[in-house]
């Protein structure tokens, strides 16, 4: 058997043959800058660290969960003035989530879960409208929304910033470059009052936003607080994927 037979990328035919999976998990990033420090892959490693780590626990607490690859292209249409940022168009992503849907029905898994780990990603229309096109369930988690970042994180801003550089520190530290290496994470915001205030919405022009691509300042990151970040939300994902496991989807509310 695989090390990690709840991986779908290192499982072999003679595991998978006769396996039955209940919830299949997406992780889906980005391919774009995070600062000076942090590798354009920054999204994908997280995507994959937390899900391969919340899957273990789940599986290990009985949860019958396969992670598949992680998708590593996302939604950057205002990022790509910025030098091999790779964009991939909402219209794109249906169709991807689509085909891998139609996949997992055939083979009889019944429950898909996205773990989402870019900002620009947003999947709720699009879950929308392949409801009607599918009989499997079908859901979105932001990792990165699943807890007050305030209470871990003296700076949380939302981009390459502490609270990102921090989990990189824990979970991948051979490609974090030295904090002195790091802009200030300084961001500009848009005049308009709504847009300030939150209700009201436009994309960022990232270029005109931040002159270093990251926005939240980076300086009080250790890779101690990312431990404990990704240790509290590996929990969380974990019980989410144990309650999804043990869902009847015909008796979901109270």
């Amino acid at each position: 058997m695989a090390k990690h037979p709840y991986i779908l990328a290192e499982a072999h035919y003679r595991d998978i043959k006769q396996a039955r999976y209940e919830v299949a998990i997406l992780p889906w990033g980005a391919t774009e800058a995070h600062n000076y420090h942090l590798p354009y892959g920054t999204d994908n490693f997280e995507a994959d660290a937390f899900a391969r780590e919340a899957a273990r626990i789940a599986s290990d607490r009985g949860a019958r969960v396969i992670v598949l690859p992680t998708i590593p292209f996302g939604v950057n249409t205002t990022q790509l003035d910025i030098n091999l940022t790779i964009n991939m168009n909402p219209s794109t992503q249906m169709s991807v989530l689509h085909d891998i849907a139609s996949s997992l029905e055939r083979h009889g898994v019944p429950k898909l879960m996205i773990l989402n780990s870019h900002g620009g990603n947003d999947f709720k229309q699009m879950i929308r409208e392949l409801h009607t096109r599918h009989t499997i369930f079908l859901c979105a988690v932001n990792w990165f929304r699943s807890l007050d970042l305030v209470k871990y994180f003296d700076a949380p801003g939302d981009h390459a910033d502490e609270m990102e550089t921090s989990v990189m520190m824990h979970i991948a530290p051979r490609v974090v470059l030295p904090l002195s290496e790091a802009g200030d994470g300084a961001q500009r915001r848009l005049k308009i009052t709504g847009f300030r205030e939150g209700w009201a919405w436009t994309p960022r022009q990232w270029t005109e936003v931040t002159s270093d691509t990251g926005t939240g300042n980076p300086k009080a990151a250790t890779p101690e607080k990312g431990k404990k970040y990704f240790e509290d939300v590996t929990a969380k994902l974990t019980q989410f994927i144990v309650e999804l496991d043990a869902a009847d989807l015909n008796d979901l509310y109270e």
